[in-house]
Formats: C-alpha cells, structure tokens, sequence
C-alpha cells in the first residue's frame, strides 16, 4: 500500500523569485516575520506566485483506547463518545474555532466504542470498537492498521477532490495522551520521561503512573519497535493511524496541512518516518501546553506558528491558526510592491 504512495518535494526552482516577490512588498526585507515563511511554502507547495487557499476543512478522528483500562487518564472512556456528540451538536471549542473562521469540520469514527446514529457531518470509518490494551498486545493488527491508513488516505483524497487544498487535523480519544507518547519515545528514541505530560490533566502521581505503564508497555513490544508501521500497530490508536493516511493522502495530491499539537504532530511523526518528503506540506499551528510537544518539534526540526499554551486537541490550534495563515497567502498576492506602489526602496 504504502509504495503506491507517491509525495514529492516542491519543485524548489520558483523559490527565487517567490522570495523576490516577498522582498519586493512595501516593507523592510523580514518585516512580516513568519507570514514570510509560510508565504513562501505554500507558494512552493502549489508552485505558483499567486497561491491561494480554498475551502479549508478539518477532519476530527475519534477512537478509543484499550490502554485506559491501566488507569492512565482521569476521565473515563466514554467521554470520547460524548465528546463525539458534542462535536456533532456543535458545542465544542473547535466547533466554535471553526464557524469563526469558515472551516468545515468533519467527524470520523474511527474507532470508538459505541455506535452512533446516522447524522450529518459524521462518518462512519470505524475499523474497531476501540484498540487493545497496548500494555498487554498490540493495540491494533498489522491489518487493521494498514486499514485504518487508507480508510484516512481516502478521505482525505476526497476532499481534495471536492475542492479543498488545506487540511487541517484533530483527534478526540481519552488516553490518546498515552499512545502519543509511546510513539514519540519508540520513534525517536528518547526517554520516557521526555515524552509524557499531563494530559487531560493528571496529578503528579499521575504522571508518574503513566510514565511507568508506558515503559513497561515500550519493554513488552521491544522485539517490535525498529519499523515505522509496526510500531504504529503496537503503541497507536486507530484515529492516530487514519490521520497518519489522511496525512499522505492530502500531501499526495499537493494540500496544505494545518498540524494541530502533540497527539496531531506525533501522527505527522509517523507519517514522516514512512514518507519523509510529507514535512515539505506542513505548516505547524502551535506549541502545545503538553510537555513532550516541544521537544517533537524539535525532533522534526519545526516551529509552531503560535504558543498560546493551548493543549485541547480537537484541531483547535489549527483552527485559530488558520487566519493567520490566509493572512500570510492574502500578503503575497494582495500587498503593492514598492515599484506597484512608488515607494522609494533603502538604499544601501
């Protein structure tokens, strides 16, 4: 499956003049600071001098985790299919985020551990009620996984199709925290302690509970851990593994991708160790309150556009983060140039 996925870098070759384009506007050259960069991106993503951004959406994937039954979040499962509800009768922050900011949402059952009924703005992608409990197997099947990442590569791919080139990312799964971090210490290699926080909101004794579940769980799938989509079955969920697909399948058609905090970056994480060339479409939103974010993007070599010490998930940082984004696109085709203008230029 995964060699049928094609993602090239940007054609680099207009990034010259793109930046001529940039530095030619009525300002001092890095006056518009990040806007620059993400101006520049995007220009190299959709190759052209005037890019624009169409019919933004945000794909929420929900699931449940088997790993809470070690006790490692505060809040009982059945919250992710409240929360569900919640989103689908439009009283979440990334509902309100959303509407602000003309972004359609869609939500995707990816795997929680309840049936809902037929409703608008819901589909039904679910490969399982709920993953394993990774501290005793495999959270998910080596097929349930290859599953999970095209059922994600084709809805993103649907998207596109209908006209969308920027895609935004958000989860809802209690203990998705967990997994998360699994994953962040299993690919890169780093301790467990730089990969864990608070989450939903543990106490000290907490985090320490999570910490110990997650070292235990990283020894028992030791023999497993030396192959990107391995250990995606062992540690992940089944929303994280649909946004790794939907991920190389917005970049695979050349979309923009808005990536929300920890639980979304890690996702980009994984996605990138199986394609490495995905990086080149990311547009990171912000630094998440939750410890471990800072130290991924780091990882990755990425910056977050916003640190508003946000940790909510549900692709709210990418929600907010948008108009700024338009705001970087909207510059580089809009603003006059200093000759468009008659602005005199520095002389040096």
């Amino acid at each position: 499956m995964l060699s049928d996925i094609n993602i090239s870098s940007p054609d680099l070759s207009i990034s010259g003049q793109l930046q001529e384009k940039i530095d030619q506007k009525t300002k001092p050259l890095g006056a518009l600071g990040k806007l620059e960069k993400i101006a520049l991106k995007i220009g190299l993503i959709q190759q052209t001098l005037s890019p624009c951004l169409k019919k933004p959406v945000i794909l929420i994937f929900a699931a449940d985790h088997g790993i809470t039954a070690a006790g490692v979040s505060p809040y009982p499962q059945a919250v992710t299919y409240q929360m569900v509800l919640n989103f689908l009768a439009g009283g979440a922050a990334i509902n309100v985020f959303a509407k602000q900011n003309q972004i359609e949402l869609l939500v995707i059952d990816a795997g929680v551990n309840a049936d809902f009924a037929k409703q608008t703005g819901l589909i039904n992608a679910k490969i399982a009620y709920g993953s394993a409990n990774f501290l005793q197997a495999a959270a998910m099947t080596d097929q349930q996984c290859q599953l999970a990442i095209w059922r994600g590569r084709e809805l993103a791919k649907a998207e596109v199709a209908q006209g969308s080139n920027v895609l935004g990312f958000g989860e809802m799964g209690i203990g998705n925290t967990s997994s998360a971090s699994a994953l962040m210490s299993a690919l890169c290699r780093l301790p467990v302690n730089d990969c864990v926080g608070r989450g939903t909101g543990l106490d000290d004794a907490g985090i320490l509970h999570k910490k110990s579940i997650i070292s235990q769980a990283l020894t028992f799938h030791q023999a497993s851990l030396d192959d990107p989509l391995k250990v995606l079955a062992c540690l992940g969920g089944f929303e994280i593994a649909m946004m790794v697909g939907a991920m190389l399948g917005a970049a695979e058609l050349g979309a923009v991708l808005l990536i929300d905090g920890f639980i979304a970056t890690t996702a980009l994480l994984v996605a990138v160790r199986l394609k490495p060339t995905l990086i080149d479409y990311a547009i990171f939103c912000h630094l998440s309150g939750e410890a471990a974010h800072s130290r991924l993007l780091t990882e990755l070599n990425a910056e977050a556009l916003l640190d508003l010490h946000m940790r909510l998930g549900e692709g709210t940082g990418a929600a907010i983060a948008y108009p700024i984004v338009q705001a970087a696109v909207n510059f580089l085709t809009e603003m006059s140039s200093f000759a468009s203008a008659s602005v005199s230029q520095r002389q040096d």
